[in-house]
């Protein structure tokens, strides 16, 4: 059974999510103790718990110590079944977390899939769902790997209620290179807003505008039906030739929207300023399916503790190394396996 400290590196969820995926592929059983150890509220959250139970549920494991709060759990791997699958979260906990446990081990069986995930597709804790579809899945599928997503319903933090569905087709994961993004070849902003004041998504936009000098036919504002929120996200886009980077800004309570936005702009920035392929949340991302695939190289802006933690767990099921070298202007070269 492999151990892990859940309190080493960035301390977080992404430790479960990714010890599970791996467990399931490779068939190693599991103990992290210290589970979230780094986080002002360790052990287990609604979302980690729904994502082990997906797990346990597509795998036919077996785990201890699962409940919320749990600070160590035990899982035991069994033979991943596809088929169709239905999990809930339950709160605005993140549905694409979830799919980030089960999404490897289903592309990796010999049968079709599809899933239903309800919950939370846009939290300020998590990528929203945008960034799933247009950043890390248009790479999965570079890679040969057969996945539709398709967003029924937004939910928003806290209320939750958001709804995607999931077709996931066999496939055989194979290395690529992203070193080079290509040129710019269009840019938007978009201020999603659901039971809100619209001026806050306007607010928003206005400071795109004047920050990025962005036209107006590249900046909008779109509103949801009131039992969708509240909530409001600020989704900051540039499409390159060969991917694409989402930035988002969240609303929240006592933060202006004008802020939300600067920070969002601000992030943008750095990422236009460099030559690197990929932001620092799908440099997060890659790291599992290149090294499920046997190996990949592509570029990024400084990588993240995120990053370079689940390199480490990645290593411990897989035995194949991350190296994040340094080559200029704040790019790094990233090679897996």
């Amino acid at each position: 059974m492999i151990e892990i400290d859940g309190s080493e590196g960035e301390g977080g969820g992404q430790v479960v999510r990714n010890a599970c995926a791996l467990s399931l592929v490779t068939g190693e059983a599991v103990r992290i103790f210290n589970v979230r150890g780094g986080r002002s509220k360790p052990g287990l959250m609604r979302q980690h718990v729904t994502a082990i139970e997906a797990a346990c549920t597509i795998g036919g494991g077996v785990c201890d110590g699962l409940h919320v709060g749990s600070s160590e759990v035990k899982f035991w791997p069994g033979r991943v079944t596809p088929g169709e699958y239905r999990f809930a979260v339950g709160t605005a906990g993140s549905t694409g977390l979830v799919l980030q446990t089960v999404l490897l081990p289903l592309l990796l069986a010999d049968a079709p899939s599809t899933l239903v995930l309800e919950g939370g597709t846009h939290n300020m804790l998590a990528p929203p769902f945008e960034f799933i579809e247009r950043c890390f899945l248009p790479v999965v599928r570079a890679m040969g790997g057969h996945v539709a997503v398709r967003l029924v319903r937004h939910g928003f933090y806290p209320r939750g209620g958001g709804r995607i569905e999931v077709i996931v087709a066999p496939s055989r994961l194979t290395p690529i290179e992203r070193v080079a993004r290509g040129e710019l070849t269009g840019v938007s902003a978009c201020a999603l807003f659901a039971g809100l004041p619209f001026d806050i998504a306007g607010s928003e936009i206005a400071v795109v505008r004047d920050s990025l000098g962005w036209s107006e036919r590249e900046c909008f504002v779109r509103e949801l039906p009131v039992d969708q929120g509240p909530g409001n996200i600020l989704l900051l886009e540039a499409n390159f030739e060969h991917g694409t980077e989402i930035v988002s800004g969240f609303a929240q309570l006592g933060v202006r929207a004008e802020r939300v936005a600067k920070t969002a702009v601000g992030r943008m920035r750095g990422y236009l300023a460099s030559d690197a392929f990929a932001g620092p949340y799908l440099a997060d991302q890659l790291l599992l399916p290149m090294a499920l695939a046997g190996g990949g190289v592509f570029t990024t802006v400084r990588p993240s503790e995120h990053a370079r933690t689940a390199a480490a767990v990645i290593e411990r099921f897989t035995g194949r190394r991350t190296r994040f070298d340094p080559v200029e202007k704040g790019v790094h070269h990233v090679s897996v396996g």
